[in-house]
């Protein structure tokens, strides 16, 4: 494989709906194929009623404490409210208030509008922000939150809120960057059905928002279950930050991802995990890794058609063990009655392979991948 493409071959879903081309960009620069299906539409903020109510109600009564959670949703907040003639009275009210910071992003909105939060973490971390509000006591303190996304029962950031009412504060949820799902989800199903067949190799989120939609039209159209055990197993999920993989968190799926929450650090995380977690069989003196939609023979990229990809993806579920006629013609497309035809699609593997004894013929029991000696000692029974 080129060193300068290790994401040859690999094929990577995108759900961000914003810098979307940006981020596809820094992964097809590498090598990867990717697959686009924006999970979310933002309502743009000058329409949304909840924001300019809850606006309204902060201009009216100020809060003791606001919280900027992002830079982006922080200015939007007050563009919102120039558009509705009321940036001065805003501003005022935020003047008046502590203001805390999440991170440098969202302390820059901050500096960028004349005001000055009175602290910040340096990790980042809303959980820090949370900790360093409880260890001061809130009890009877009204406190606006800005929100990061819509709040749902997927949406991790009504945890923070839910933790300060329990504390006994009065919370203002301000509901910027809200987001709906798409008005066509054409493209979110096809990233599901992607997803649940492992027609994917990793599937990428930017926002716990990004997230609770795919999960709620997975679940709405039944195939939930289906894209949580892809997503448990060769589906890797990739997430942003911890604000981003909580909702998967929460249901178990394992997810992987950059230790800083920026874009370019996703990307790059994605170019060093990927290869590292891709199956290396040792075959017919070939080095063979089976990827979602090809196959990769000594760091070559091998375009499979789907029946060769699904017969690849059956014999390497279980190298070096046999795998029978009928099981390997239940895993073509469309199935049928007649061995004959898992023959035929092993012999067009072979060939677009190009390396025919990686894949071995067991008389009367089936076919198997060929592995090298050195890495079917474990299985040396099969080889008798």
């Amino acid at each position: 494989m080129n060193d300068d493409m290790p994401l040859a071959g690999f094929t990577v879903g995108i759900t961000a709906s914003r810098r979307a081309e940006e981020f596809a960009s820094l992964l097809t620069r590498r090598g990867a194929d990717v697959m686009f299906a924006p999970a979310i539409r933002i309502i743009p903020l000058a329409d949304d009623r909840e924001l300019e109510r809850v606006t309204q109600q902060i201009i009216s009564n100020p809060p003791e404490v606001v919280i900027a959670t992002t830079g982006i949703g922080f200015r939007g907040w007050l563009e919102a409210a120039d558009g509705w003639g009321e940036a001065e009275n805003l501003s005022a009210a935020l003047c008046s208030a502590r203001l805390l910071a999440r991170g440098p992003k969202a302390k820059g909105a901050i500096h960028a509008a004349d005001l000055r939060e009175e602290w910040s973490p340096v990790s980042e971390s809303s959980a820090e922000v949370l900790e360093h509000l409880l260890s001061e006591g809130v009890s009877g303190k009204s406190i606006a939150v800005q929100l990061r996304g819509a709040t749902t029962e997927w949406e991790p950031i009504s945890d923070f809120c839910q933790a300060l009412w329990d504390a006994g504060a009065e919370v203002i949820a301000v509901p910027v960057y809200r987001w709906e799902p798409p008005e066509d989800p054409t493209l979110l199903d096809r990233m599901i059905d992607a997803i649940a067949s492992a027609g994917i190799d990793a599937v990428s989120f930017t926002s716990a928002a990004a997230v609770s939609s795919l999960v709620m039209r997975a679940d709405s159209t039944g195939r939930l279950d289906e894209v949580l055990g892809a997503m448990r197993g060769s589906v890797t999920a990739v997430c942003v930050g911890p604000v981003a993989s909580a909702p998967l968190d929460a249901l178990n799926v394992p997810t992987t991802g950059p230790v800083r929450s920026r874009l370019g650090a996703l990307a790059r995380h994605i170019v060093e995990e990927l290869p590292l977690r891709a199956n290396q069989i040792q075959a017919g003196a070939h080095e063979i890794s089976v990827r979602s939609g090809c196959v990769v023979v000594d760091g070559a990229v091998r375009q499979l058609s789907p029946a060769a990809m699904s017969l690849m993806r059956t014999l390497g579920a279980s190298p070096g063990r046999v795998v029978s006629r009928e099981d390997l013609l239940a895993a073509l497309p469309g199935g049928g009655t007649d061995t004959h035809a898992v023959e035929t699609a092993v012999a067009r593997l072979r060939a677009c392979l190009g390396a025919p004894e990686a894949v071995q013929t067991v008389v009367k029991r089936g076919y198997r991948l060929a592995l090298d000696p050195v890495d079917c000692v474990w299985n040396s029974g099969n080889y008798a």
